[in-house]
């Protein structure tokens, strides 16, 4: 029998009754990783050392996870699937990988990834291109590519993300898997990798989202090492799951999911956007009220553009530490001018050099008000559009893209500017810190696809309360790629 398809709280079932031990599950979920490394290309790491645990009552103890490439774990390679710090191990644990290891989960490998979290495709990264599991000519999404893979191909329940733009939730939508990152700061990100502070969040990739909530329960609490971390001790997401919605407000963005507002729309984006109609029709049955809303046209034509400089600014920041000299392979030169600009011309892909450019110029003393605080300010009235409707509503409930995962080569897909909105609308979830979860809305040409809600910060269980409601109309929890649908 293969136990990795399973949900933690079934694994846990079994593992208390004995009928599979932990050191059981580390072994299949070990044999599996390389399977899917074949076929998707997930890992950087496998930890073929990995040990079972002890079993006790908590219902993580002893079941193997994943933990993305940018967290980092102490004397475990830890590259953020970059070549410029290809040989790095830390000599801390991230505190969220150390939450999780008290209630006693065990680490089998680190997943793959866009080079530090830059890319929405997973294919900038080090060790190569990572594969969909439904269909290998095309992308998981990005970042949080491998881990998305990886869940989506049952070797284990779930594994850590994080998310800066819609990293988690999109790879989620395209795997047809479960992605969920709570209000920024409930989860410590001292030990994952900064990309841009002020979006970043951790996060899992699950296949159901009462294993979000349990994950996410043991990831959580205030960390001294974190000043954006808050006291979430009397929230307790699984333990408070319910289906109980009735009376639950929703709003969609009308500009973005009236397919008349799409000049010589795919068939694609017909489909999904019918879709989407299908789910509300299951909101409403649930005794969810659900609306759509308008928001100025101008304001969310600038999301992306916005996400772009204000992360491509901070990340420019974060990563100039980059150099080669403190860490991560020297590079060649007579001195270290020369070795700098050596190791960063050799170490990081052109994406990444591009967003770098990018930041630099935004900050440069004669661009900043043009540029970057201008971006800010965008930022904010968008943040504040979204946190006037919580006042009304209980959450925001919008497809995720335009439909199924795109091709690897590009040759395949229609992108036009007039959906680029709709492409990026998740960001809008890190622009506000508010709590965001995608779950498998169905298919597509036999592809999955997802849907997103998102809520006010620290509302977090009422998030989960109604993704779970609407996850229970439909039949696609616990899905493996490839299984049945």
């Amino acid at each position: 029998m293969k136990y990795m398809n399973l949900s933690i709280t079934e694994l846990h079932e079994k593992l208390k009754n004995g009928e599979v031990t932990s050191e059981e599950l580390v072994k299949e979920s070990l044999e599996l990783s390389h399977k899917v490394q074949d076929k998707c290309n997930a890992f950087v790491t496998i930890l073929d050392d990995a040990k079972g645990g002890n079993v006790t009552d908590d219902l993580l103890s002893g079941i193997p996870y994943g933990v993305k490439d940018n967290y980092s774990l102490k004397g475990v390679l830890s590259t953020g699937s970059s070549n410029t710090l290809k040989d790095y191990v830390p000599f801390f644990t991230a505190t969220a990988v150390a939450n999780l290891a008290k209630h006693g989960a065990i680490v089998v490998n680190k997943t793959a990834m866009d080079e530090f979290g830059m890319g929405g495709t997973g294919t900038t990264g080090h060790t190569g291109i990572q594969k969909n599991p439904w269909d290998v000519t095309r992308m998981c999404a990005g970042s949080s590519s491998g881990s998305a893979a990886a869940v989506a191909s049952g070797v284990y329940p779930y594994a850590l993300g994080s998310d800066t733009g819609d990293s988690i939730r999109k790879p989620a939508a395209y795997c047809g898997i479960v992605g969920y990152k709570p209000t920024y700061g409930m989860i410590s990100r001292y030990g994952l990798f900064a990309f841009a502070s002020s979006l970043d969040h951790c996060g899992v990739l699950t296949r159901s989202v009462r294993d979000a909530a349990i994950v996410v329960d043991g990831m959580k609490g205030i960390d001294k090492y974190d000043m954006t971390t808050w006291d979430s001790s009397n929230i307790h997401l699984n333990d408070n799951l319910t289906n109980d919605v009735k009376g639950k407000k929703l709003f969609y963005i009308k500009e973005l999911c009236d397919i008349e507002n799409y000049k010589d729309a795919t068939d694609e984006l017909k489909t999904h956007l019918e879709n989407f109609k299908e789910t509300i029709k299951k909101c409403e049955s649930l005794g969810i009220t659900v609306e759509g809303v308008s928001i100025d046209s101008k304001l969310l034509n600038a999301i992306p553009s916005t996400y772009v400089v204000v992360s491509c600014a901070e990340a420019t920041s974060n990563m100039s530490n980059l150099t080669g000299l403190i860490f991560g392979p020297r590079g060649e030169g007579s001195n270290y001018i020369e070795m700098m600009k050596d190791h960063r011309t050799k170490g990081f892909s052109p994406l990444i050099k591009r967003r770098f450019i990018i930041g630099s110029y935004v900050l440069q003393s004669e661009n900043q008000d043009r540029y970057f605080k201008n971006a800010q300010r965008v930022r904010r009235l968008i943040v504040d559009k979204v946190k006037e409707l919580f006042k009304e509503y209980d959450g925001l409930i919008m497809p995720v893209g335009t439909g199924v995962a795109k091709h690897l080569d590009g040759s395949k897909d229609i992108l036009k500017s007039d959906t680029a909105a709709l492409e990026d609308h998740l960001q809008i979830g890190n622009f506000g810190g508010f709590p965001s979860i995608t779950i498998p809305n169905g298919f597509i040409d036999n592809l999955p696809v997802g849907i997103n809600i998102t809520g006010n910060c620290y509302d977090d269980q009422n998030v989960l309360n109604i993704a779970y409601a609407l996850e229970g109309t439909m039949n696609y929890k616990g899905q493996i790629a490839g299984g049945d649908k």
